[in-house]
C-alpha cells in the first residue's frame, strides 16, 4: 500500500509534466531508433518499459528511463557486426542480466564519487548539446534527426562548422520558423504569468504542440508555401490491423547465446549503459527540489529488469536520460507517477493515435526542448561556479567543453581527471610546505600536520624538509594526526637522524608514537621528542 502511495502520489501535479515528457520522449524514441539502424517501434518499445517497468521498479523520483542517444553509436556498430536485429536483442538481455548481476553486487555506490562541479557540468553540457540539435529544427531543416549526442557529424574544422551554418540558413523554412516562435512564447509566458501558470492539467508544452499542429494545418488548407512538409513532422509507424501490429514487434533470435561475439557486445551495452545511468541519476538527484536520495544499486537491478524485458519483446536498450529527467523536474515533477503516465501515453499513443501525433511539427517539440536546454545550461549557473574559485569552475567548464565536442562518457571522464588533480594538487599543498624564501631568514619552523598524512603529502613535506637551513630548530607537531603512512614516517626518520645531526638543525617531534618512529635521542641531543601518544 506505502508502494502504490509512493508511485501514484501528488497525481494532480505529475499528470502534467508526465504529458510533457511523454511530448519530448515519442521523437526522440523514433529518432533514436533510426539512428541505431533499428525498426523505429523498436525505440518507442524502449521508452515504454523504461516509463512503465522501471519507473516502477526504481525509486527514482525525478528520472525518467529510455532509449539514450549516448548507445546509439554502439547499437548501430553492433546491428552491423551482427548482421541482424534478432541477434543484437540477446546482447540486450546479456546487458540486462548482467546490470541486475552488478545492482546486487552493490556496484551502483560509484556514482558517488562523482563532484558535483563534473555533473553540474555534464548537465550544462548537455543543455548546450539540445539547444544546437534543435536549432536545425527549430529552423524546418534536419539532415540528421537526433542522431547522436555530437552537434557536427563531420567534425568540428572552420569548414565544416561554416559549411553546415551555410547549408542551415540557406534551407531555413519561415512556416517552421513561425511555429517555432510561437510556441517559445507560449511557453514562456506559461511558465511566467502567474494566471496561466495555474493551470497545472493544460501544460504549456500540451498547448504549444496543439497551436503547432493547428497552425500547420491551416498552412496546409491554404494550400500556403508555409506548409511544414512530412519529412519535418514526427513519423510514427501507422498498422492498420492487429496482423500489421503484431509484425511490428521483433522477437529475438536465441541462438545468439552460443556467439562469443554477442556476449562481448552485451557486456559493453551493460557497462556503458550503466555509467550513463548512474550520472543521470547523480543529474536527476540534483534537479529534484526536494533533493531525496536515490537507490543506485536498486536503480541498476530496475535498469537490469527493464533491459531483459525490452530485449524480450524487440525494444532498444535502456538508460536513465538526462534530457527526459530534465524535462521531467523542469514541469513540477514531483514524484514516480510522472514516468509511468509518459510510458503509459506512449503505448497509448502507439496503439490508438498514431495518425494524430504524426502531425506534430518538430519546430513546436524544439521549442520545448530549447526551453529545457537553457535552463541546464543557463548564464546563472555558469555564473554561480565562477564565484567558487578554479577547483569549482575549471572542472566546471573543461566537463562542458569536453562533453559538447566529445560525447557524454568521455566529457565526465575528463572532468573528473581534471578534478582529480586539483585535490591531488590540493592535499600535497595543504600545510605541509614553506617556500624557501619563508624559510631563509627563520630561524625556528612548526609543521603542523594534518589529520591524515598520505602518500599524496609526502612530496610537500619532502620539499619543506629540504629548505630548512642549518643551524635552526624545526619542530614537526603530530598531536592532532590519526593517520601518517609509513613513507612520510620514513622521511621524517631520516631527515631526523641524519641530515638534522649533520647540518646541526634542532628536531622537536610532537605527538608521535614512539615504536612508530625509529628515532636516536640517546646517542644525538638535537632530537627532542614529547607528548608521546597512541596514533
Amino acid at each position: 500500500m506505502k508502494k502504490a502511495k509512493n508511485i501514484f502520489g501528488g497525481m494532480k501535479d505529475n499528470l502534467p509534466s508526465g504529458i510533457v515528457v511523454f511530448l519530448v520522449a515519442l521523437p526522440l524514441c523514433l529518432g533514436i531508433a533510426l539512428a541505431s539502424g533499428a525498426p523505429p517501434l523498436s525505440g518507442v518499445i524502449a521508452g515504454v518499459i523504461g516509463g512503465i517497468v522501471i519507473g516502477f521498479f526504481s525509486n527514482s523520483n525525478i528520472s525518467v528511463s529510455g532509449p539514450a542517444a549516448g548507445l546509439a553509436a554502439i547499437v548501430l556498430a553492433a546491428i552491423t557486426e551482427l548482421q541482424a536485429f534478432e541477434l543484437f536483442l540477446c546482447a540486450g538481455l546479456i546487458a540486462g542480466f548482467i546490470q541486475l548481476l552488478l545492482g546486487f553486487m552493490k556496484a551502483g555506490s560509484i556514482s558517488n564519487y562523482f563532484p558535483n562541479s563534473v555533473i553540474e557540468g555534464m548537465l550544462a553540457g548537455i543543455g548546450i548539446i539540445i539547444i544546437l540539435k534543435q536549432i536545425p529544427h527549430a529552423l524546418g531543416y534536419d539532415a540528421r534527426p537526433f542522431s547522436s549526442e555530437v552537434v557536427f557529424e563531420n567534425g568540428y574544422s572552420w569548414a565544416s562548422i561554416s559549411s553546415y551554418l551555410s547549408t542551415l540558413f540557406a534551407s531555413l523554412h519561415l512556416g517552421a520558423v513561425i511555429v517555432t516562435l510561437i510556441s517559445l512564447s507560449i511557453l514562456i509566458l506559461w511558465d511566467k504569468v502567474p494566471f496561466l501558470k495555474k493551470f497545472k492539467l493544460m501544460p504549456g508544452a500540451l498547448v504549444a504542440v496543439t497551436v503547432g499542429i493547428l497552425i500547420n494545418e491551416l498552412y496546409k488548407l491554404s494550400g500556403s508555401s508555409l506548409a511544414i512538409s512530412s519529412e519535418h513532422l514526427v513519423k510514427l509507424p501507422v498498422p492498420q490491423s492487429t496482423a500489421d501490429l503484431a509484425a511490428l514487434v521483433t522477437l529475438p533470435d536465441f541462438t545468439g547465446f552460443f556467439n562469443p561475439q554477442v556476449w562481448i557486445i552485451g557486456a559493453t551495452i551493460a557497462i556503458v549503459a550503466s555509467i550513463e545511468t548512474l550520472l543521470c541519476i547523480e543529474a536527476s538527484d540534483r534537479l529534484d527540489s526536494q533533493r531525496r536520495i536515490t537507490d543506485t544499486n536498486q536503480e541498476l537491478r530496475a535498469q537490469g529488469i527493464g533491459n531483459m524485458l525490452s530485449s524480450i519483446i524487440g525494444g532498444l536498450p535502456i538508460t536513465s536520460v538526462v534530457v527526459r529527467s530534465s524535462a521531467n523536474a523542469n514541469s513540477g515533477a514531483t514524484s514516480k507517477f510522472s514516468t509511468i503516465i509518459h510510458g503509459v501515453l506512449l503505448l497509448i499513443s502507439v496503439l490508438s493515435i498514431p495518425v494524430l501525433l504524426n502531425k506534430i511539427p518538430l519546430a513546436t517539440l524544439a521549442a520545448v526542448l530549447l526551453l529545457v536546454g537553457y535552463k541546464l545550461a543557463s548564464p546563472e549557473k555558469i555564473r554561480h561556479f565562477l564565484k567558487k574559485g578554479k577547483f569549482q569552475y575549471l572542472p566546471f567548464l573543461a566537463t562542458i567543453i569536453a562533453v559538447v565536442f566529445t560525447d557524454l562518457l568521455t566529457g565526465v571522464g575528463i572532468g573528473l581527471a581534471i578534478a582529480v588533480i586539483f585535490i591531488l594538487q590540493g592535499n600535497m599543498k595543504r600545510a605541509y610546505y614553506f617556500s624557501r624564501e619563508e624559510l631563509k631568514d627563520a630561524d625556528e619552523i612548526t609543521l603542523k600536520l594534518a589529520e591524515e598524512v598520505s602518500f599524496l603529502n609526502k612530496a610537500a613535506i619532502k620539499k619543506t624538509l629540504k629548505n630548512i637551513r642549518p643551524y635552526s630548530k624545526i619542530t614537526i607537531d603530530a598531536k592532532s594526526t590519526s593517520y601518517i603512512t609509513l613513507d612520510v614516517l620514513e622521511l621524517i626518520q631520516d631527515f631526523a637522524n641524519i641530515r638534522a645531526k649533520e647540518e646541526n638543525i634542532q628536531v622537536q617531534l610532537i605527538g608521535f608514537r614512539t615504536n612508530y618512529l625509529d628515532y636516536e635521542a640517546d646517542q644525538h641531543s638535537h632530537i627532542t621528542i614529547n607528548h608521546r601518544r597512541a596514533m
